[in-house]
C-alpha cells in the first residue's frame, strides 16, 4: 500500500475474508467508484474479483500455488480468475514455473518479484519487560530465546517444534521458544493455548506492533519458521535484514530463500532443528558467517526500492 501512496494513488485494503461473493465485491466498487483492483492470494482474494467490472492485478499468496491447486474446484475458479487478471506477480521463479505449467496461457502475464524488505525496529522497546511479560527469567546471563514469529492457522505448524524443544528445555533450561502472532484461526488458537500451557519452555505471546516485533527479533538468539507450506516468509528475510540467524523447516518456500549453512539452515524434522541449534550455539565464528552473508543476501535481492518501482509500473498497466 505505501508504493502506491507514494506514486500518488489513494489504495484501500480490505480483508479478503470479510467477503464472500463477487457481488458483495461488485456492490463496494460501485458504492465507492473504485478504478482498479490488487487481490492478494489467487483463490482466497482473486475469487471475489471473478467477472470484474474493474481491471484487477494478482499477488500470488503461495498457499494458492502450492496447496489450493491440489483441489479440482480451487483449481477451476483460480484459472478463470488468472485468466481475467491482467497480470499476476509471483515471489520466486519457482512459484511462477508451478502456476504457469498448470496454466501455460498465462504465462506471460506472471511476473518475479521478491518481497522487498524494510526493518524499522523501535529504539525505546523494553526487552526485559518483553521477557517479564512472557515468563522468561531474566537474570539468566547465557539466555537463549528463539522467536517463532506466524499467524496461528494449522499452514503455519506452529505446534511442529514443541514437544522436541520442551524435551531439550528440560536439559537446558537457557533455550526458550516464544510463538508470536496474531488468532487467525480462533478454534487453532485454543488448541496452540492448550499444547504450550503443557510445555516447559515454550511461551505463547501477544502480537506486537511491527517496530516492537523487530526489536525483539533484534534481541532473540534466532528465528524460527516451521510452516508446511510458505510463499516467501517475510519475517525469515526480515530476521536476515537484522542480523538475526534463520532455522527453517526445509520446504520449497524456504529453501528459495535460505541457502543451508550458508545464509541460514534448513532442517527436516524437530530432532533436526534440535541438532542444528545446538550447532549455532557453539559455534559462534559459524553464526557470525552465516548471518553475515545473509543480510548482503538480503540488500542485493530483497531491495524495498526494486519491489516499489515494480508494483507502481505494474498498476499502470491497470
Amino acid at each position: 500500500r505505501n508504493h502506491l501512496h507514494a506514486a500518488g494513488h489513494i489504495c484501500v485494503l480490505k480483508d479478503a475474508f470479510m467477503y464472500e461473493s463477487p457481488t458483495e465485491i461488485a456492490n463496494l466498487v460501485s458504492a465507492d467508484k473504485f478504478d482498479a483492483a490488487l487481490a492478494i492470494h489467487l483463490y482466497k482474494g482473486g475469487r471475489l474479483l471473478q467477472g470484474s467490472s474493474i481491471p484487477f492485478g494478482i499477488i500470488f499468496g503461495g498457499t494458492d500455488v502450492n496447496e489450493d491447486i491440489k483441489c479440482e474446484e480451487k483449481r477451476r475458479v483460480m484459472g478463470a480468475v488468472l485468466g481475467e487478471a491482467r497480470f499476476a506477480v509471483a515471489f520466486t521463479m519457482k512459484m511462477k514455473e508451478l502456476a504457469a505449467a498448470e496454466w501455460p496461457d498465462a504465462r506471460k502475464k506472471i511476473y518475479v518479484q521478491t518481497q522487498g524488505i524494510k526493518t524499522t525496529p523501535s529504539e525505546t522497546f523494553d526487552w526485559y519487560r518483553f521477557l517479564q511479560s512472557a515468563d522468561i527469567p531474566t537474570d539468566a546471563s547465557n539466555l537463549h530465546v528463539f522467536l517463532l514469529i506466524c499467524g496461528l492457522r494449522r499452514v503455519k505448524d506452529p505446534l511442529y517444534l514443541v514437544d522436541a524443544f520442551s524435551d531439550w528445555h528440560r536439559k537446558d533450561s537457557s533455550v526458550h521458544l516464544g510463538i508470536i502472532g496474531p488468532a487467525v484461526d480462533p478454534l487453532f488458537t485454543s488448541e496452540v493455548k492448550e499444547k504450550v500451557k503443557r510445555a516447559p519452555g515454550v511461551h505463547l505471546l501477544q502480537e506486537m506492533p511491527q517496530d516492537d516485533l523487530h526489536a525483539a527479533m533484534k534481541r532473540c538468539f534466532a528465528v524460527v519458521n516451521s510452516s508446511i507450506s510458505e510463499g516467501m516468509s517475510a519475517a525469515i528475510l526480515e530476521a536476515m535484514d537484522l542480523g538475526i540467524p534463520v532455522l527453517a523447516r526445509n520446504i520449497p518456500g524456504n529453501a528459495a530463500i535460505i541457502k543451508h549453512k550458508e545464509t541460514g539452515l534448513l532442517f527436516s524434522n524437530p530432532q533436526e532443528f534440535v541438532v542444528l541449534s545446538k550447532s549455532l550455539m557453539n559455534d559462534p565464528i559459524i553464526e557470525r558467517e552465516i548471518v553475515t552473508r545473509a543480510k548482503d543476501n538480503v540488500k542485493k535481492h530483497h531491495s524495498w526500492e526494486s519491489e516499489r518501482k515494480t508494483y507502481q509500473n505494474l498498476v499502470l498497466r491497470l
